[in-house]
């Protein structure tokens, strides 16, 4: 993910911003099984993908944050108090 943030700071060379990368990664990152089903309609499916892309596109936006190593020593503190 931060290789694709870092990617995103070149969107004045590359036009690549992140809300494209997140249109073209989102699929292949947070793979569905369910839109890969048959079942899927065209519509449902094309739905799926657009949530996909949204949230990668803020996990883009905010790595910086999400992959700290102060947001990870947090976590890992807090998760032995609701134990």
């Amino acid at each position: 993910m931060r290789h694709l943030a870092r990617l995103a700071d070149y969107c004045s060379i590359t036009n690549m911003h992140t809300k494209n990368l997140a249109i073209v990664w989102a699929p292949n990152l947070l793979r569905s099984k369910q839109i890969e089903s048959a079942c899927f309609s065209g519509t449902a499916a094309f739905m799926e993908v657009r949530i996909q892309s949204v949230v990668v596109e803020f996990i883009l936006n905010h790595v910086d944050v999400l992959f700290s190593s102060k947001l990870s020593s947090v976590i890992r503190d807090g998760a032995g108090l609701c134990s």
